[in-house]
């Protein structure tokens, strides 16, 4: 009988464990345009879901995907917030960067050359079609 009440008393303390641990929340964060304002909001955004679920002792996935004009985000001399993106980065392990490769294809054949990314994206093959596929996985979905 002693081993019973203690198990449940083991068992009682897991589960309040768990409890305590707190939420994870997905979100999918969405750049099309070639805006300073747009990036630095998206990143803000980020910065500001990220710090208020950890103050509540959740947490949060974040993935940025850009496409079209968006795209320049992620690229080395034209990007106004490749320094943000390089220290979110490393500073979030909760953050991800894709690029469309729809459109990388063809920012690629419109300068004739291949368009390089920051190490920090992760080219998949669309955009939309990856804001689809974290939708249907539960992601929220914001679009500053």
């Amino acid at each position: 009988m002693k081993k019973f009440a203690l198990a449940a008393v083991l068992a009682l303390a897991g589960a309040g464990a768990a409890l305590a641990e707190g939420q994870t929340h997905y979100l999918a964060v969405h750049v099309d345009q070639n805006d300073p304002k747009v990036m630095h909001m998206a990143l803000n955004n980020v910065q500001n879901v990220t710090s208020y679920y950890e103050s509540q002792g959740d947490k949060v996935v974040v993935e940025v995907v850009a496409y079209g004009p968006g795209l320049n985000m992620y690229v080395p001399g034209k990007s106004p917030v490749a320094d943000r993106i390089s220290t979110m980065s490393l500073a979030m392990d909760n953050l991800t960067f894709a690029a469309c490769g729809n459109t990388l294809r063809n920012m690629s054949a419109k300068a004739g050359h291949e368009v390089k990314l920051m190490g920090e994206a992760t080219v998949v093959p669309s955009g939309v079609v990856r804001l689809v596929e974290l939708q249907e996985e539960g992601y929220a979905y914001v679009r500053p």
